[in-house]
């Protein structure tokens, strides 16, 4: 919550304690800014809130508090009340100043809380098995995960980044025997790729990498002897892979939890003998299941296949066991379109290990959409295979795709449309809000002759006004932001805050050698829009350049 709603909230809650001798929790209050200027700085709905409980006309409530707050001579310029019961605030320009001096005090910490009180939470995103190149569907989860993480980091969350490596699965056999028979072909030698198999061209590229170590050390061996061999250097070189692109990406995570270590630390089977201690499975037709049924999934499932196999569920199950065990108070999981069926038996297995249902959120991430020449498209042009995250990078560089996932709500589909994504103009949004950042800078480095104000009594204008308002709520996004786990509100907040200096700058002067004191102001003012607007880029990972 930033100063002003903070201070205005204390003012409201003390006027209604001495009218209406009530004690009414912050959280009742809500203050807006209103869309129209002659509609106040800020407005609340409070006296329509309260109308139930005093049983009275929400006017004459707004009325009566307008009467007692407009005594906050220090903080409040002026009191309307409005339509049904609206109380409008017209807060004292001064007031509005003090985030100057705020921001140029915190810096880089400009925007940060403690709204999330030190929870701790585990934010688990990407986790593609690494059998090949991410695509764009992963790309656009390790945007939404990485400014997730960076946005609840800001809000006084403490957050751990974790990737899932499914590396025990039948996925990473087939990746193995395929790495194998791009081996044999590689010395000419007729090997078929599994039916399961991988077809991709880093397969070769891996063999070509073994027949060069290696030379035909592999070739007179049985498959049999040697698979081992081959599933664990293609799992080395796929993990590395991903974890170069990611990091090329600007995405980085703080734990690698691997799946095969889930197993070897006997979590799987430690698991299981602890719903079976909560009493919450049963036994059928040979098999072990667990009652989902009793906590919302739509029917039981089978933990202990009749084979003694542990089917999918349950090394997920140990996994997230875990994740509590080390502590984590709270969990978020990121999954692809294609999971949402996996939602509800997930999170009833969460509270048949004795969790609260919400201990375990999970978002799914809708499918993206290439678009080029106004036609979608799916391959890349090098490889005329499908598109991969570097396709992606090579075409129009981190900035721009890491803003562009960003901007979307996770829940929607989107349509990525490279052309304007490359495009130098406003119309580009990551160019407009870069081009912006470097704007300013430009400004700040003309005006160093001036002297660094410490006070703002000379900001009047509307544009200034409007500007300081947004800059004021910074930290409120981002708590909001963290809250519901919506980085596209960080984007929203960044377009309008570039949009807001564009249109300053166009009609304000910002270095005027007649108009010493307010140049010297109007500077303070741009190097705070400075801060805030580099501070919201870095939360979705996006640089801000000083030249463009």
């Amino acid at each position: 919550m930033n100063q002003i709603e903070q201070a205005l909230k204390i003012t409201i809650q003390e006027a209604v304690k001495l009218v209406f001798d009530m004690e009414i929790d912050s959280h009742q209050i809500v203050i807006e800014i209103p869309r129209e200027v002659s509609h106040g700085d800020y407005s609340s709905n409070i006296a329509m809130r309260l109308t139930k409980e005093l049983k009275r006309n929400p006017r004459e409530i707004a009325e009566e508090l307008k009467n007692k707050m407009i005594e906050d001579t220090k903080l409040i310029e002026n009191i309307e009340i409005a339509g049904p019961g609206f109380i409008n605030f017209f807060v004292r320009n001064e007031q509005l100043a003090n985030v100057i001096s705020k921001v140029l005090k915190e810096g880089d910490d400009y925007g940060k809380s403690d709204f999330g009180k030190g929870l701790k939470m585990n934010v688990e995103f990407v986790s593609a098995n690494p059998t090949g190149d991410l695509h764009p569907g992963h790309a656009r989860g390790a945007a939404i995960g990485d400014s997730v993480c960076r946005i609840l980091r800001k809000a006084g969350y403490d957050v751990t980044s974790e990737y899932y490596i499914n590396d025990a699965g039948l996925q990473i056999d087939n990746m193995g025997k395929s790495l194998q028979a791009r081996y044999l072909q590689a010395f000419g030698i007729e090997a078929s790729i599994p039916e399961d198999g991988y077809h991709g061209v880093d397969l070769i590229e891996i063999a070509e990498k073994i027949k060069v170590e290696e030379g035909n050390k592999y070739v007179e061996l049985a498959k049999e002897d040697s698979f081992i061999y081959f599933r664990e250097y293609g799992l080395r070189e796929e993990l590395q892979k991903l974890k170069d692109d990611l990091n090329f990406f600007r995405v980085d995570f703080n734990v690698w939890s691997s799946e095969r270590n889930i197993y070897e630390r006997g979590l799987v089977q430690k698991a299981v003998d602890t719903l079976k201690q909560l009493g919450v499975t049963y036994e059928k037709e040979g098999a072990l299941w667990l009652k989902t049924t009793e906590f919302d999934d739509d029917k039981d499932r089978v933990l202990v296949k009749s084979n003694g196999e542990y089917t999918y569920l349950t090394p997920d199950i140990a996994y997230h066991l875990d994740k509590f065990e080390r502590g984590f108070e709270n969990l978020v999981n990121f999954l692809g379109a294609d999971h949402h069926g996996y939602i509800n038996r997930l999170k009833a297995a969460v509270q048949a290990l004795g969790h609260n249902q919400d201990d375990l959120e999970i978002d799914i991430i809708q499918m993206v959409r290439m678009i080029k020449d106004g036609t979608e498209f799916k391959l890349s042009k090098r490889t005329g295979k499908a598109l991969a995250l570097k396709d992606l990078l090579e075409e129009a560089g981190v900035d721009a795709i890491r803003y562009f996932f960003a901007s979307r709500a996770v829940d929607t589909q989107m349509d990525l449309d490279l052309d304007l994504a490359t495009k130098q103009s406003n119309e580009n949004p990551v160019y407009y809000a870069q081009y912006a950042h470097a704007r300013m800078c430009s400004i700040l480095k003309q005006g160093e002759k001036f002297e660094k104000a410490d006070t703002f009594s000379l900001l009047t204008h509307q544009k200034e006004m409007d500007l300081l308002k947004h800059i004021n709520e910074f930290s409120s996004v981002i708590s909001d932001a963290a809250k519901n786990r919506q980085p596209h509100r960080l984007c929203n907040y960044i377009q309008k805050l570039a949009a807001y200096f564009h249109s300053f700058y166009n009609e304000c002067k910002v270095l005027d050698e007649t108009e010493i004191q307010l140049s010297s102001e109007r500077l303070a003012l741009v190097k705070a829009i400075c801060i805030t607007l580099k501070n919201a880029l870095e939360l979705i990972g996006v640089t801000a350049p000083e030249y463009m």
